[in-house]
């Protein structure tokens, strides 16, 4: 090996190919279901109500169980489609774009620039991309979330310990690069419910099936 060559360098352009698969997730991953969905069945502005997040958790408490699994499938699949469609245009041998687009859309999710970057908590979202790069591990979550929102109806709870779960078992059944992304997301996940955090620890915390229809208040 001949040390005295110069390093190989690329062109500017070459690195903002890059950015590209993080865009088109970013603003798929943007597109704010549970507020368009809400609005369409009459219910108003839902960051008026409970919680104020645009998530399925506070579309759930304003009653309308269908509306609530509506989003829910919404933002997962905008997780799923930004992850497959990059994976079909990139090609199998280009599927670190996959995975930036799955970490473009969880961003455009929790920080939309429509709504000012004040988006929804992302779990929705996280299980989207989750079923697109590792679809078994998205059992360990749903029995991790079952079994938490069961004993103690904190739907919060349920997914901050869901997140944590998730990445312990990446680590040992996919490659690298998915387990390093989920970690970052499930740290982020967790960083976005500090105030749910604070409220489980104060014991204010809105339990799954609350109805509220006032201003954003101490729900989750």
């Amino acid at each position: 090996m001949d040390i005295s060559q110069p390093p190989v360098t690329f062109p500017w352009w070459f690195y903002g190919i890059f950015l590209l698969p993080v865009l088109f997730g970013y603003l798929l991953g943007s597109i704010p279901f549970g507020l368009i969905i809400t609005k369409l069945g009459g219910l108003g502005d839902i960051r008026a109500i409970g919680s104020g997040n645009i998530g399925t958790t506070n579309v759930l408490r304003t009653g309308r169980k269908d509306l609530a699994a509506l989003t829910l499938i919404c933002d997962a699949l905008k997780g799923t489609i930004a992850v497959l469609a990059v994976a079909w245009w990139a090609g199998e041998d280009l599927a670190p774009f996959a995975i930036l687009a799955g970490l473009g859309a969880f961003l455009g999710h929790v920080f939309p620039v429509w709504l000012r970057f004040k988006g929804g908590k992302g779990v929705a979202t996280y299980i989207g991309v989750l079923i697109a790069l590792a679809w078994p591990v998205v059992f360990i979550f749903a029995a991790v979330w079952i079994a938490v929102a069961w004993a103690t109806r904190y739907s919060s709870l349920a997914a901050l310990a869901a997140a944590v779960a998730v990445p312990v078992a990446l680590w040992f059944l996919v490659d690298t690069h998915v387990a390093l992304l989920f970690t970052g997301l499930s740290a982020l996940l967790i960083a976005l419910h500090h105030q749910n955090i604070r409220r489980l620890l104060a014991g204010t915390e809105g339990r799954i099936g609350q109805k509220s229809t006032t201003a954003a208040g101490p729900q989750g």
